[in-house]
């Protein structure tokens, strides 16, 4: 079965977006594997423009499944955001799947994201501040909470109770 992959080779808009929407048309599948809520892309459907950040660029075909992979960090707010614009269009969000091994984004992250972006001063190096950095250090040290990890509230509360008092 033939795949296809669009990579980004470098930081900033360069277009694969419009060239995954493009593509999705004749795809089974699309699968948003790195990245989190930041810069986004911008689909065209006729006259419309539609703004998305986190969701997958094929979002709107709805014959199409679309999958957050694991690689994303996963802000649940941002997430609900863009499911209530699409759903507020005339679209559904059931074809839409999150991988249960993608680091969520906490409200401590993006505190973090904020204060360190701050201390740089004047080499401020432009974050977003939606703290997409700090969640990748909590995954990249493997202590970070995954969306399967929201599921069991038991878990959860453990996991918290180990991240909570670090990050303050």
């Amino acid at each position: 079965m033939p795949s296809v992959v669009i990579v980004g080779a470098q930081w900033g808009d360069e277009g694969k977006g419009k060239i995954i929407d493009y593509l999705a048309g004749e795809s089974n599948m699309v699968v948003r594997a790195q990245g989190g809520n930041n810069a986004g892309h911008t689909v065209i459907v006729g006259e419309k423009k539609y703004a998305f950040h986190l969701l997958p660029s094929g979002v709107l075909y709805e014959d199409k499944l679309n999958i957050i992979g694991n690689g994303v960090a996963f802000d649940p707010e941002g997430f609900l955001g863009e499911v209530a614009k699409l759903e507020g269009n005339g679209f559904s969000a059931k074809n839409i799947r999150i991988d249960e091994r993608a680091h969520v984004i906490f409200p401590y992250h993006k505190q973090m994201d904020a204060l360190e972006e701050e201390s740089r001063g004047d080499e401020k190096i432009g974050t977003t501040q939606k703290g997409i950095g700090p969640c990748y250090m909590d995954k990249i040290q493997r202590s970070g909470i995954r969306v399967g990890d929201l599921i069991d509230p038991e878990l959860l509360r453990e996991k918290l109770t180990l991240q909570v008092p670090k990050k303050k």
